[in-house]
């Protein structure tokens, strides 16, 4: 596999080896030692998938007290997946990056805890997939405005299908101040 840095700190892009012939294809999506030696140290606890449509953004969600880290990738479909530094003390404090991750190209996302995390569906469908290193607590969750402008993302996408708490998510500096 290989291993690629981001401009911020711990957030990584996997390249697994991909076997493939006229029958398909066959990849590791994860494996102890190996993500270990890259700085992905787990342990994961739970794992998750998501079925989007085109347009939808999910996020940008963070987890306050139980903060996760995420290894995330996309079993059919494309999205554009984000990263945000929401650790109030980190140099790289409202920064983001953020990587078009698709079936075909088998990437992975590696975004640890201190992140608040999201993507958007860039084609007509998408399955997410995302191993996490807490559980869910859902009276623990925070979100982060998706067009926050001091963070200012560069979505591929200028009208996304939201939920209510996306649509209704306040602006990091609003949420490091409250």
């Amino acid at each position: 596999m290989k291993v690629i840095p981001t401009t911020l700190p711990g957030v990584i892009v996997i390249e697994p080896k991909v076997f493939g012939d006229t029958r398909g294809f066959f990849l590791e999506t994860f494996h102890v030692e190996r993500y270990a030696q890259a700085g992905i140290l787990g342990p994961f606890v739970q794992d998750n998938h998501s079925h989007s449509a085109q347009g939808v953004l999910r996020g940008l969600h963070f987890q306050k007290q139980y903060p996760q880290g995420k290894l995330v990738y996309v079993t059919s479909g494309a999205v554009f997946d984000v990263a945000v530094d929401i650790r109030p003390t980190s140099p790289t404090l409202g920064k983001w990056v953020g990587i078009t991750l698709t079936a075909e190209q088998h990437q992975q996302f590696y975004i640890p805890p201190g992140f608040a995390h999201g993507f958007c569906v860039l084609s007509e469908q998408a399955d997410f997939h995302y191993k996490c290193t807490d559980y869910y607590h859902p009276e623990d969750e925070g979100c982060i405005r998706w067009n926050d402008p001091e963070i200012n993302i560069q979505w591929p996408i200028n009208n996304p299908v939201l939920s209510a708490k996306d649509a209704n998510a306040q602006c990091l500096k609003d949420l490091l101040t409250s």
